[in-house]
């Protein structure tokens, strides 16, 4: 890549990044959709526009815009030390709602984890891409203890909370879950490590704004023993669209050819696939 090619894509990340919106984001993402965009448009101001909403359909749109990662880690660290597991269920479940996706969970978490974690072996060791705030969801999460869980996002404050979270809870309960979160864009950065299982949880979807094969590399990529892959059934307005025969049509279409053994599971607001490798 020129050098004259390299400062533009260096503007565009800077332009985007001082968007207070933006600022959070994954600054190689941010350049990997900039070297897309670049080519389609003749200006900057129309190229960093166009930057930005791509953006907002990969993961801005989940978010509430009112994210208060500070007092949300004191009211974490309350319910903990606490010892009240109701005070920590109930303290999750609201921190859970203010990202989109989890959110469209809440109502079922219980249903959620039990049914899926019943057709696995016991897991000791989780990866979690594109996490948003899913890890809050441990506590409903059947694992065997000691079990490690690795998450993965774009936006740098919400892997400092998980990061937060996942201290605390080695603080309260030394033989809690061992947990880490980085900031990751598994478009050009797939974790590597081997685990039981890996959640790609409405992620699918997400990634093919960008590239459409990553789909399919991603779940040939995660080092996992099984999968837990899912895609939402209706709009995040609430519309159907006929999104449920859609996405388990695209589902089959990415794992043809391979001789995985699949579980689907249909909830109110997402389809489920266990993918055993």
């Amino acid at each position: 890549m020129s050098s004259e090619r390299e400062q533009q894509l260096d503007s565009l990340v800077e332009a985007v990044l001082a968007s207070p919106k933006y600022r959070q984001v994954s600054a190689d993402l941010v350049r990997a959709i900039a070297g897309q965009e670049v080519a389609k448009r003749g200006n900057a101001k129309e190229t960093v526009k166009a930057i930005k909403n791509r953006l907002h359909q990969v993961g801005a749109v989940y978010q509430s815009g009112k994210e208060t990662y500070v007092k949300w880690l004191a009211e974490l660290n309350a319910a903990l030390q606490s010892g009240n597991r109701e005070m920590l269920l109930a303290t999750s479940q609201r921190v859970m709602s203010h990202h989109a996706s989890t959110r469209e969970r809440l109502p079922i978490l219980d249903r959620f984890y039990s049914t899926i974690f019943a057709s696995l072996p016991p897991i000791s060791s989780v990866i979690d891409v594109a996490c948003g705030l899913n890890p809050l969801a441990l506590p409903w999460m059947p694992l065997a203890p000691g079990a490690t869980y690795a998450a993965c996002d774009i936006y740098t404050d919400m892997i400092d909370f998980l990061n937060g979270f996942f201290a605390l809870l080695q603080k309260y309960d030394e033989a809690a879950i061992a947990g880490s979160a980085q900031v990751r864009n598994i478009l050009t950065s797939c974790p590597v490590e081997h685990a039981d299982v890996a959640f790609v949880l409405k992620t699918i979807p997400c990634l093919e704004q960008v590239d459409k094969a990553a789909g399919h590399r991603l779940l040939r990529a995660l080092n996992a023993d099984s999968l837990v892959v899912s895609f939402p059934v209706h709009s995040l307005g609430g519309r159907n669209k006929g999104m449920l025969t859609n996405y388990e049509r695209h589902f089959r279409e990415l794992v043809a050819g391979e001789s995985w053994e699949l579980q689907r599971i249909e909830f109110p607001a997402e389809l489920v696939f266990v993918v055993k490798k």
